[in-house]
């Protein structure tokens, strides 16, 4: 159920988000934002760090993958890009989201980022929302992709013929 550059998708269990969010990294450049939004407890941790874990495991990595909420921003080399993930929730002004270095890494970077309301109007206009939202089950997510930027629309495509078929 993809139109243009917008995606719903819903898992079921928690390894399966995490394969939808293995399947987005493998799409990811450098420049590329994702901007993951919804309540505590919502899965945009679990998201980032399947993510993270998938494109390190990739060039052979493992490591563990925590997240940054009390440091704000941790980094992953990827040998040809730098990954960052972010966790804004205790920032109180978007401008110090730009003296933590993120304005130049959406531009460098692959950049994952939590809580993303609290960049204000330092939100990439390109970047890729991901609104993840409990459903009627403990486990069970709903996962809602929208992009402005038509770039997007192959990825979420991928994504809707990946999770409709064999996983």
């Amino acid at each position: 159920m993809t139109d243009d550059c917008t995606l719903h998708l819903t898992s079921s269990a928690p390894e399966q988000t995490a394969a939808i969010a293995a399947r987005l990294g493998r799409g990811l450049v450098a420049g590329d934002v994702v901007l993951l939004s919804g309540p505590v407890g919502a899965g945009k941790s679990l998201f980032a760090r399947a993510l993270i874990q998938a494109r390190l495991a990739e060039l052979g990595h493992y490591e563990d993958v925590p997240s940054p909420s009390f440091t704000l921003v941790q980094t992953y080399d990827l040998d040809a890009v730098e990954l960052w993930h972010s966790d804004l929730y205790r920032l109180s002004d978007p401008y110090d989201a730009l003296e933590l270095g993120l304005e130049q890494a959406f531009e460098e970077a692959i950049c994952l980022v939590e809580w993303p309301e609290r960049l204000g109007t330092y939100r990439p206009a390109s970047a890729l929302h991901l609104t993840l939202e409990p459903g009627a089950d403990p486990d069970a997510r709903a996962l809602h992709f929208a992009a402005t930027d038509p770039r997007w629309a192959d990825l979420l495509r991928a994504l809707a013929t990946a999770h409709s078929g064999p996983a």
